[in-house]
Parts: C-alpha cells; sequence; structure tokens
C-alpha cells in the first residue's frame, strides 16, 4: 500500500496497469486540483480509479498521512546480493541498522537522484518498507534497486571481494571525504544517529570518511550524510580525467 500524492504518482509511473487499483479522496465540497489531476492521471496509465470518502481512507490505512491518494501496487523487488549487477561505475549505500523509516526513505530518495547502483541493508533491527518509508521517499523507492542482506559485515565482504572500495561515513574518519578516491566502484557505507558505525562494520571497511563540518554541530543524520557523500561521489565522476 503506498500513500501520499507524490509517492501514488511515483507507482503510477513506474508500475502502470500493473497497480490493482488507486484510490482518490472525493472531496465533499470543492474538489482539489491535485486529487482531480491524479485521478485523471492513473486513468491516462490504464489503472483502475476508486473515489471513497476521506473517514474510508483514513480506515484503509489506518490512520496513516495518506493526503487523499492510496495505492496498492505490487510487492517491491528485493535484489539478492549475488544478483547485484555492479559495473566499473558501482556506487551502492549500505545503511547499519538505520531503523527510522524516514531516514531510510530518504537515503532511498537521495541515491536514486545520485544515480546510486544500490541500497543495501539487514533484515534484523533495520526500518521496514512501510508505508512511512515510500512516503518518505517521495516515491524513489519505485525506481530504486534494493538489496536486503542477512548480515552487513558479510555482504560488505563479498563486495570487496567482487572490487568494491568500502567507505564507512564516520565523524572521526581519517579522511575527509572529498580526499578519498571515490572515482572507483564503492560502498558508501552509514549508521544510525547517535549510535554510528558498529565496531564489526568499521572493520570492514577500507577507509573511514568524515565529512568536514566546520560548524557546532558534530553529526548529521543518516539520509544528510548519504546524500553529502554521494553528491561527493557524483562530483569526483563528473571531472575530467588526467592521464
Amino acid at each position: 500500500m503506498v500513500c501520499g500524492l507524490q509517492p501514488v504518482r511515483e507507482a503510477i509511473r513506474a508500475q502502470g496497469e500493473r497497480l490493482e487499483r488507486v484510490l482518490v479522496e472525493i472531496e465533499a465540497r470543492e474538489p482539489s486540483p491535485q486529487l482531480e489531476a491524479l485521478a485523471r492521471y492513473a486513468r491516462d496509465h490504464g489503472v483502475r480509479v476508486e473515489r471513497p470518502s476521506r473517514a474510508e481512507l483514513d480506515r484503509v490505512t489506518r490512520g496513516a498521512r495518506h493526503q487523499g491518494a492510496v495505492a496498492f501496487a505490487p510487492e517491491l523487488a528485493i535484489v539478492s546480493l549475488s544478483d547485484l549487477v555492479l559495473g566499473e561505475r558501482a556506487l551502492v549505500v549500505a545503511l547499519d541498522e538505520v531503523q527510522d523509516p524516514q531516514n531510510f526513505g530518504a537515503v532511498i530518495r537521495s541515491a536514486v537522484a545520485m544515480g546510486a547502483s544500490a541500497v543495501m541493508w539487514p533484515e534484523h533491527r533495520s526500518a521496514p518498507l512501510s508505508a512511512a518509508t515510500f512516503r518518505a521517499s517521495a516515491g524513489a523507492v519505485e525506481h530504486a534497486t534494493l538489496c536486503r542482506v542477512s548480515s552487513l559485515p558479510p555482504a560488505l565482504d563479498e563486495l570487496r571481494a567482487r572490487g568494491l572500495t568500502v567507505v564507512g561515513l564516520d565523524m572521526t574518519g581519517d579522511l575527509a571525504v572529498d580526499a578519498v578516491d571515490l572515482t572507483r566502484p564503492a560502498v558508501l557505507v552509514v549508521g544510525a544517529e547517535g549510535k554510528g558505525l558498529r565496531k564489526t562494520v568499521k572493520r570492514c571497511c577500507d577507509t573511514m570518511a568524515r565529512l568536514p563540518m566546520p560548524g557546532p554541530i558534530a553529526s548529521l543524520n543518516a539520509s544528510v550524510a548519504v546524500a553529502i557523500a554521494l553528491y561527493e561521489a557524483v562530483r569526483q565522476r563528473s571531472l575530467p580525467k588526467v592521464d
């Protein structure tokens, strides 16, 4: 179940007729231009549209924030680590026990926006792929390559064996992130706010990188840290090669 105007729009764009149906609130008073446009957009993509009341939507979503729009979509495809396709420009985001669905969704959005190859996370002590996560990603989850693993350290070891450099983001890192070579295939690993990376995960990292922060705040939440590191990778990869 996908809730929210932008997540539902992205689900329609990505899934089209594969959606079971889309629910768009029918306004009791003045119609909402956004909702009416969404209903037309769904019909144009061959999706069955139903127009329930807000009370019915509240019941269906069990109180979740839906903004008057809900879609019932196929289950998201989860790629196994062995099936993950990684080329010479691979850039994977790995989450170490990030349990906040808002952070999880925002990380997915940044990863998709910056062209990351995949988002990887362990199945235990991590945020679920819930409606809150989808909403926080603003629909980007529909375009992401998602890889859930049983345990993060062995997965990082496997990616290193496949030629990727594992870069842990930590405020005590030896190098600033812009001093790390991110033009090579890489994994960016981030931990939960407050806890950071676990020791077992740190031991799997080739490099520990910090985000230079001259201000009075010593740390950033996971989604912001990932966005900055991803941007740095994109910046480095866009520079002309020097022979």
